[in-house]
């Protein structure tokens, strides 16, 4: 359970206990008082009446804040189902994914690996689907060429283990023309990705 739902039940709670204390009868009251405190002078209807308005009028504030509360609380939660279309989605974009790099090595379309697959999960998550919480965890013993993402999400508890592979393309190198129009000399090397992926953690 997250953060924010268990504030909102914290919420309904209190406004449950302002509802009762609203409901409680005005002689009960004036008893109890009289049992602390016998010389305190006698509360009048009117006041009980006023305390009544302005409790129901705070628990009926604080239910309705829970209920919005609620409603952005699922939507930034993922649902199995959710996660899981998104997760093949995202499986099927990054299989045979093509990408270059710079001479250092550095992809040039993207940050790394998380953070591919990261947002091609969210991109995939559907109009009802929260656009962040997405996690991508990777494996200790990753390389460049062959990789293990645990991916998960906030609210729910499925995840699944992506595995990338990366290899050599050289009908994806780009070598961008000279300064005066002829061929260059600097070649960015092409990589494809093969990407597969099956439930549970890595």
């Amino acid at each position: 359970m997250d953060a924010l739902t268990e504030l909102n039940i914290i919420g309904l709670g209190v406004s449950g206990v302002l509802l009762a204390m609203a409901c409680v009868k005005a002689d009960r009251v004036r008893a109890w008082r009289a049992g602390i405190n016998p010389s305190a002078p006698e509360v009048s209807d009117a006041s009980f009446t006023v305390a009544r308005v302005a409790l129901g009028a705070m628990a009926g504030v604080g239910i309705w804040t829970c209920v919005q509360g609620f409603g952005v609380a699922d939507d930034m939660a993922w649902s199995d189902g959710e996660l899981t279309s998104a997760v093949r989605g995202a499986t099927d974009d990054l299989d045979g994914y093509t990408y270059r790099t710079d001479q250092s090595g550095t992809p040039l379309y993207f940050d790394d690996y998380e953070t591919l697959i990261r947002d091609k999960v969210t991109e995939n998550g559907g109009g009802d689907a929260p656009s962040t919480g997405v996690t991508a965890e990777p494996a200790p013993a990753n390389t460049d060429a062959d990789a293990y993402f645990t991916v998960a999400a906030n609210g729910t508890e499925t995840s699944f283990c992506t595995h990338v592979v990366r290899a050599r393309s050289k009908k994806d190198d780009y070598t961008p023309p000279g300064i005066t129009g002829g061929e260059g000399t600097v070649t960015f090397p092409g990589y494809r990705l093969a990407v597969g992926t099956r439930e549970g953690a890595c």
